[in-house]
C-alpha cells in the first residue's frame, strides 16, 4: 500500500510538472499557429501586433482609378513649394505618367533600369515584405527585386555617408510606432513617378503602425531643403496584409522594357490621326 501511494505521488508530480511546461509554452505555440485556445478566433490583438510588422502588405485601392491602389504614399497633392534647383531639376524630368508624360520624350530612370529606392519604392503599387530579426529589419520589394535593410540595433545615422540608391536607414520603436531614419541618399532617382527630385541632402523618415492584423499603416516625411521650401508630410497611407501572396521575381531587363516601349506604351501615347 505505502509503494503504490509513492509511485502515485511522484507520477502525479511528473504529471504536474508535464503540464506546467506544456502550458508554458502554449502562448508561443498559439502565437505561431496565429490560433487560439479558444473558438478558433485570432488571439492577437493590437497590442500585442504593434511590434511586429512581418508580413507582405499591399497599398489599399484608394486610387483615381477605382479598384487600383493609388501612388500617393508621396502624396503630390500636398507637396511644397521647389526651390530654384528643384524646379530646375522638376522641369527636366519627362515622366512615364501623369499630366507632364508625353509618348516617346520620357526620360523616367527606369527607363535606364536605374534601381528604384526610398520614398519612391514605397509609392508604387506593388507588394513589399516585411522580415524582422534581431538588430534589423528587412524589406523586399517585388518591383526590382530590391531589398532594403533598416539597422535596429540602436546605432545612429552616420555623419557622412556614401550617397546610394537606398541610402543609409536606422529604425527604432517609439511606443506602438516604427520609425525609420534615412540619410546618405544620390539625386539620380524621384521621390515620385511624376519628377519631383530627390536630392542629396534628402532626411528621410517613415512611420509604421500596425493598426490591427490586417491593417498597417504608413507615413512618409521628406526634408530636403535642397529641392523643397518646406518639410514634404504627406498624410499616411494604409496597406492590406496579403497572407497568402509570396514576392515575384520581377527584374527590370533593359531589352524587355524596350521592346514594350516600342510595341506597347509609345504607341498607346500617341494621339490618333484626325480624319
Amino acid at each position: 500500500m505505502r509503494l503504490t501511494t509513492k509511485v502515485f505521488a511522484v507520477s502525479l508530480v511528473f504529471f504536474l510538472t508535464v503540464l506546467g511546461a506544456v502550458l508554458s509554452l502554449a502562448p508561443n505555440t498559439f502565437a505561431q499557429n496565429g490560433k487560439s485556445a479558444n473558438s478558433g478566433k485570432s488571439s492577437e490583438t493590437p497590442s500585442a501586433l504593434s511590434h511586429d510588422l512581418s508580413g507582405v502588405w499591399m497599398q489599399y485601392p484608394d486610387g483615381i482609378v477605382e479598384g487600383v491602389p493609388g501612388m500617393n504614399a508621396v502624396d503630390a497633392k500636398v507637396r511644397p513649394p521647389l526651390t530654384p534647383w528643384g524646379q530646375a531639376r522638376f522641369d527636366a524630368a519627362k515622366p512615364l505618367v501623369g499630366p507632364r508624360a508625353v509618348a516617346g520624350q520620357e526620360n523616367a530612370p527606369i527607363l535606364r533600369c536605374d534601381p528604384d529606392g526610398p520614398p519612391k519604392l514605397l509609392n508604387l503599387p506593388n507588394p513589399f515584405e516585411i522580415v524582422q530579426i534581431p538588430g534589423r529589419m528587412f524589406m523586399f520589394f517585388e518591383l526590382g527585386h530590391v531589398w532594403r535593410t533598416i539597422w535596429t540595433d540602436g546605432r545612429p545615422l552616420p555623419k557622412d555617408p556614401d550617397p546610394t540608391w537606398l541610402g543609409y536607414s536606422v529604425g527604432k520603436w517609439e511606443e506602438d510606432t516604427f520609425v525609420v531614419e534615412t540619410i546618405g541618399f544620390n539625386d539620380k532617382q524621384w521621390d515620385d513617378s511624376f519628377g519631383n527630385p530627390r536630392s542629396e541632402q534628402t532626411h528621410l523618415t517613415e512611420r509604421y503602425r500596425r493598426l490591427n492584423h490586417d491593417t498597417l499603416e504608413m507615413q512618409i516625411i521628406i526634408d530636403d531643403p535642397k529641392s523643397y521650401t518646406k518639410i514634404w508630410v504627406s498624410p499616411p497611407k494604409l496597406h492590406k496584409l496579403e497572407p497568402g501572396w509570396e514576392i515575384a521575381e520581377w527584374f527590370c531587363v533593359l531589352e524587355e522594357d524596350k521592346a514594350y516601349d516600342e510595341v506597347v506604351r509609345k504607341p498607346a501615347g500617341v494621339a490618333p490621326t484626325s480624319k
